[in-house]
């Protein structure tokens, strides 16, 4: 049987577009990107279809790697990555554009035979494990965070992303703001050089890999977590508290960003202050040119966004995500006023 998220997104051969006149001719547009905020944007694109059906987008769920790659070179219209550009990369891509579409939580899956409680993990014990120094479910770290657990003596398999991925980028720059051996080893990235473990593609790759492993560990966005039926844990915040990761928790995790929003958007909201903030948290985004080469389709994209940042907001809950802070979509449409 497919993925739930995997037939989502074979559906998607999807619609959105402008107010164009009955009987217009169809125009396509492509995008390509990020894995972490597909099932809502099949979702958008899909209703959208429903009131604009002249304008077809489909998307292609590469990873946020490729969509940074493909934007830069032009090949599709627009671009989705869950990490921000660096700043070599919008030097190589003059008058890209961060436009946030929503929110997400990226949870940590595991999959341990006889074990049924929720686990509780620190940020530097993942680090821990992701840097091969924790082999063994048992072992006293994470046992110490579980009392009255009983782990077993299972070799830990570490799996993580093979693609370019903005999921990983959220993921890493969350342990390397909780562990400066994970920050000098390892960095922050869409890709890395991993000490341990076994790539799966997408999200719904690591999902599947941790699913069939017995004694894995991955991470992914929550949404793959709770479609798969994948056990995952709570994780420690800035404040010491032990949270599962909830729309509530992302929502809180954004309150201080949203209220100092930097002009490009660029922002990350891992290992937020609060006590009520979920610590793997992060916004995505759209990636679209400030000066469209074709006008018509530019018109088409930003009408998109427009309906987007604000009828669309309406479906992030069902799909497990948490919709913008109203000031984040007051900020957006001000910007978004500025793409020809």
């Amino acid at each position: 049987m497919k993925n739930p998220v995997a037939n989502l997104l074979a559906a998607a051969a999807v619609a959105a577009a402008a107010a164009v006149p009955a009987g217009a001719q169809t125009i396509q547009l492509n995008g390509a990107g990020a894995t972490f905020p597909a099932p809502i944007y099949t979702k958008w694109f899909s209703e959208y279809h429903k009131l604009h059906p002249n304008v077809q987008i489909n998307y292609q769920a590469i990873g946020s790697g490729g969509g940074i790659r493909q934007i830069t070179e032009r090949t599709v219209d627009f671009g989705a990555s869950d990490g921000p550009m660096t700043p070599e990369q919008i030097q190589n891509a003059p008058g890209i554009m961060h436009f946030p579409t929503v929110m997400g939580a990226v949870v940590p899956v595991y999959n341990i035979p006889g074990v049924e409680a929720e686990l509780k993990f620190t940020g530097p014990v993942l680090a821990d494990i992701y840097l091969g120094k924790i082999t063994k479910w048992n072992d006293r770290a994470i046992a110490a965070l579980n009392p009255g657990v009983k782990l077993p003596d299972t070799d830990i398999a570490c799996v993580h992303r093979a693609d370019g991925s903005g999921t990983t980028y959220i993921w890493a720059d969350y342990l390397a703001k909780v562990s400066p051996e994970w920050r000098k080893r390892v960095g922050v990235n869409t890709s890395l050089k991993w000490p341990v473990g076994v790539g799966g593609k997408g999200n719904e790759g690591v999902a599947g890999q941790v699913k069939q492993q017995p004694g894995a560990i991955g991470y992914v966005e929550l949404i793959y977590a709770i479609q798969n039926k994948i056990d995952f844990g709570l994780v420690q915040n800035m404040s010491g508290r032990f949270l599962k990761a909830s729309l509530a928790g992302v929502t809180a995790a954004a309150a201080g960003a949203a209220n100092a929003m930097p002009k490009d958007f660029r922002v990350s909201i891992t290992n937020a202050p609060g006590p009520d903030s979920y610590p793997i948290s992060s916004f995505t985004w759209l990636l679209v040119y400030q000066n469209q080469k074709d006008k018509t389709k530019g018109k088409i994209l930003t009408d998109f966004v427009h309906w987007m940042l604000r009828d669309g907001q309406k479906y992030c809950e069902d799909l497990a995500y948490a919709p913008l802070p109203a000031q984040v979509v007051t900020l957006e449409e001000a910007a978004l006023a500025r793409v020809k």
